[in-house]
């Protein structure tokens, strides 16, 4: 399966770093193949084509995978192509939230919406 990360490039703390490289370590061990941004998409490229690159990489994903930070614009910019382009995702890592509407929020919504989709 082509996996997509969305997940924090820049700003990104080295606990969270390792979190994700373990978490895209284990999903190519299960054989799957990973875009993962930090380390395949050219991060020294201007704004425009970095997401450009994510764009065509979410847009061949058959999964998105989420590793939800409120500070990362990029994982934003991120989600609203996942969302547009309809592809499954899978929530690997999103902050604790409260009753309040927020991402965190919608993006659960967003998964318990796909996961009764796949079940009818």
């Amino acid at each position: 399966m082509k996996i997509f990360l969305i997940c924090s490039v820049r700003g990104a703390s080295p606990d969270t770093i390792e979190k994700q490289n373990q978490y895209v370590k284990a999903l190519e061990n299960a054989g799957h193949t990973v875009h993962y941004p930090p380390r395949d998409t050219n991060q020294t490229a201007s704004g425009l084509d970095i997401c450009s690159q994510n764009y065509k990489a979410i847009f061949n994903a058959d999964e998105v995978h989420i590793f939800y930070a409120p500070e990362s614009q990029g994982t934003h910019f991120d989600l609203g192509m996942t969302f547009a382009f309809h592809k499954p995702i899978v929530i690997a890592s999103l902050p604790e939230f409260g009753p309040e509407k927020s991402f965190p929020r919608m993006i659960t919504e967003w998964q318990t919406e796909i996961e009764h989709r796949r079940i009818k």
